[in-house]
């Protein structure tokens, strides 16, 4: 047995702690949750692979799919005696509820589930550390849900570029008020986040490996953020532009977006940006007039068809998606009728459907011409079919077509990467893992429903510097 050393005492090695986020729903909250690691990172916090490790865990909530907030609930309950055990430990665990769930229902929160020890709205995630501190300190539930004067994006340490691909919040919160939703009351009103800003973090993240964006907004295109002089305001289109000039940054996509901000410059953007990938996720809900006026979209049925006209002129390979809900309050067979005809007329390369479910606190909620569960199935099951094959379809049409592809990382077998598509589709070729983050140009031999396969063409032997592109147009 070594035999005890002479002298001063070495300190004991500082435990570092363990922070596991589960993320719920949209890219804004994949964003957030990779902010929150990045405040809690000075603290001593570094990521766990499971809860029951952590000595902090956060739930970063939706509340736009159904059931959302019984879904957090259920995962408390599984915390709640991984929490007990470790109580009166050296190495207690806390918990954290954040995201929407938290802003619309922080007060029931405390109430349903005393144990949580944090409940903290999407605007004032910058403030966990300091919430922390007053958890250790305290017996009760530390709430903040505030709308705070001044943005986190003042106080949120630059993100840091992992792999190829990242995110990059423009704008947050919503003013249009759709009767169905309720993000207007769980992320505030819009605010874009001047464009100087933007272009100094997206440098950072380019300098840093990243050759994609995605710029991220509740309403992403209606970005109007103050120019780099401080006078007027930017367009997202003319933000585009801007984005483009940076070396190195190959490709820039955005969601998600409302039709009612597709101005002309986005528009033309689409034409002649050739950065900007051609594919665009715009959410329509519905093809039935009645019904997004129901909805409050601010929009008609034939605006969004010569909205995808114009993009289209413009831009013929583009790409679309969209979301589409069934069964909202008051529909008839018709106005379901007029959705599906919309989508046969446009076809989409993916989308996402859901049923209507209510939101506590919103108009649609509620109205008494509810669609009754078993109407609502049906009408899901044939609009999710109709998006199935024209998603196939769309896949099987870039069979032996040339595709440039982002190697973002290895493949479901030994010896292979996946990559996107101009079109975001996976794509999965044999390729070595020094060819991460490299745009590969590939020959597409294979689609299913999600996925392509595909053989480079021509690969250079090594990583591909920066400023070299591989024209996807």
């Amino acid at each position: 047995m070594p035999q005890e050393q002479s002298g001063t005492p070495s300190s004991s090695p500082i435990r570092r702690k363990k922070l596991f986020i589960k993320t719920y729903g949209c890219q804004m909250n994949v964003y957030d949750s990779a902010r929150m690691a990045d405040v809690l990172a000075p603290l001593g916090y570094e990521p766990a692979d499971q809860p029951d490790d952590a000595d902090l865990v956060v739930l970063n909530t939706c509340h736009i799919r159904e059931k959302a907030a019984e879904k957090v609930f259920s995962d408390l309950g599984r915390l709640r005696p991984m929490k007990s055990h470790r109580a009166g430990t050296s190495e207690p665990m806390l918990i954290a509820v954040a995201g929407c769930v938290a802003q619309a229902e922080g007060a029931a929160l405390v109430r349903r589930a005393p144990y949580v020890d944090i409940v903290v709205g999407p605007q004032t995630t910058h403030r966990l550390p300091e919430l922390i501190a007053k958890a250790h300190r305290s017996a009760k539930t530390v709430l903040d849900t505030d709308f705070p004067a001044d943005t986190k994006f003042d106080h949120l340490p630059a993100p840091r570029a992992d792999g190829p691909t990242a995110f990059l919040s423009i704008q947050e919160g919503c003013d249009k008020f759709c009767t169905f939703c309720v993000v207007p009351y769980t992320r505030g009103a819009e605010y874009s986040r001047p464009a100087k800003d933007i272009l100094t973090e997206a440098r950072g993240l380019v300098s840093g490996g990243v050759r994609e964006i995605t710029l991220l907004g509740q309403n992403v295109n209606a970005y109007h953020g103050d120019a780099k002089s401080g006078s007027g305001v930017w367009s997202l289109g003319r933000l585009a532009r801007e984005l483009a000039d940076i070396g190195g940054l190959d490709r820039i996509r955005y969601t998600t977006s409302h039709p009612r901000d597709m101005d002309d410059d986005l528009i033309d953007a689409h034409a002649t940006v050739p950065a900007l990938m051609p594919y665009l996720h715009l959410p329509v809900q519905s093809g039935s007039d009645r019904i997004l006026g129901a909805m409050n979209r601010g929009h008609t049925r034939e605006a969004y068809y010569q909205i995808i006209d114009r993009l289209r002129s413009g831009r013929p390979d583009l790409a679309l998606s969209s979301d589409f809900i069934v069964g909202f309050p008051g529909e008839s067979d018709q106005d379901f009728a007029d959705t599906m005809k919309l989508i046969e007329d446009i076809k989409f390369s993916q989308s996402f459907s859901f049923k209507y479910s209510p939101r506590p606190g919103t108009p649609a909620a509620e109205s008494s011409d509810q669609i009754t569960e078993d109407i609502k199935s049906a009408r899901l099951a044939a609009l999710q079919s109709l998006l199935s094959q024209q998603q196939k379809a769309f896949n099987l049409a870039t069979v032996g077509q040339k595709l440039p592809v982002l190697l973002t990382g290895p493949g479901r077998h030994a010896g292979q990467m996946v990559g996107r598509s101009p079109y975001l589709q996976p794509v999965h070729l044999d390729a070595p893992t020094k060819h991460h983050g490299m745009i590969v140009m590939t020959e597409i031999t294979a689609a299913i429903s999600n996925s392509l396969s595909a053989v480079a063409v021509n690969a250079p032997p090594g990583p591909n510097p920066p400023s070299e592109k591989v024209n996807s147009h």
